[in-house]
């Protein structure tokens, strides 16, 4: 028998001007107002809008912005029962403009393929709220609907796929939640002979098991234990210009960083990598980026049927 997904409620407050609205529930064991709950809430924020002050947060109750599941409208002197979930959008801070823009590669009815550029980053997350790849592509285009099927790293380039429908959201996602996805990545790195020699000749493949903690800048990698991150080296190709090539990588899974974790572990991390094989710690370049891009994307159609590839 089929396995039917179930429809989740939508938020009680739409998406506006790209943003979705944030959530947060009520701690067990407290006695709060909704006024005094949320300006806990924007006080403690890490990346605060400066003007985002007890006036702004007024505002907000004033405008009905301030809402519980049901969409019950709050007033500042609502005392809010423990474990309740409280709706309000959240005012972003000034951000580092990413002056590269999103190019279109594909469009139809239900899907958006975009090749994204390095330090944008794929969804609002911690300070890189505006300067992402799906707030900008809401605004620019107006579709609120618009929602990543997959993730790229925000310092990692190429191919990034919309939905443009909640309807099909959905089926893309599982798609590549379930690995059913082939995905190809181009990186440039120093040449290696050997390594080149074994891809040409016996192939070359990269397992170990790898973690991320959030938090923590690096992934880590532990030898004793079954691998859970492969990736297949398809080519080497030796560059023009020095002594460096471009790596052509699939992954068979999707650990977080695992491409960047692989090249390193090799001896060949990849140019522009702030984090691996060591952290540095100087302020960003957006002169020299991460030169990790995916540049394949090919899948059987998860509502048609047929097969479908995009490149860049």
């Amino acid at each position: 028998m089929a396995a039917f997904r179930r429809r989740r409620t939508p938020p009680p407050l739409p998406i506006r001007d790209g943003l979705n609205p944030s959530r947060a529930r009520v701690p067990e064991g407290t006695r709060l107002t909704a006024l005094e709950f949320l300006s806990h809430l924007i006080g403690s924020q890490r990346h605060r809008h400066p003007q985002d002050d007890a006036q702004a947060i007024l505002r907000r109750f004033h405008e009905g912005a301030v809402r519980l599941r049901d969409a019950t409208r709050l007033a500042p002197e609502d005392v809010l029962r423990p474990g309740a979930d409280v709706w309000f959008y959240r005012t972003p801070a000034p951000e580092t403009p990413v002056l590269h823009q999103v190019r279109i590669v594909h469009e139809d009815d239900s899907l958006l393929v975009v090749d994204k550029p390095p330090f944008l980053a794929t969804m609002p997350r911690g300070e890189h709220i505006t300067e992402t790849a799906t707030v900008r592509l809401r605004r620019s285009t107006g579709n609120n609907d618009l929602t990543p099927a997959h993730r790229l790293d925000r310092l990692t380039s190429g191919l990034l796929l919309f939905t443009k429908r909640p309807e099909v959201r959905g089926a893309y996602q599982e798609l590549f939640a379930s690995r059913r996805v082939t995905k190809t990545y181009e990186a440039i790195a120093r040449y290696d002979a050997h390594l080149a020699h074994l891809c040409a000749t016996s192939g070359l493949r990269w397992a170990s098991h790898m973690t991320k903690t959030p938090g923590d800048l690096q992934a880590r990698v532990w030898p004793e234990k079954e691998p859970n991150a492969h990736t297949t080296v398809l080519g080497i190709r030796p560059l023009s210009q020095g002594n460096r090539a471009m790596y052509t990588l699939r992954p068979h899974t999707g650990k977080t960083h695992q491409l960047r974790v692989h090249m390193a572990q090799a001896g060949v991390p990849i140019e522009g990598d702030p984090l691996y094989p060591a952290v540095d710690p100087g302020p960003e370049d957006f002169d020299r980026p991460l030169r990790l891009r995916a540049v394949g994307l090919s899948f059987t159609d998860p509502l048609s049927g047929q097969e479908r590839e995009f490149r860049v």
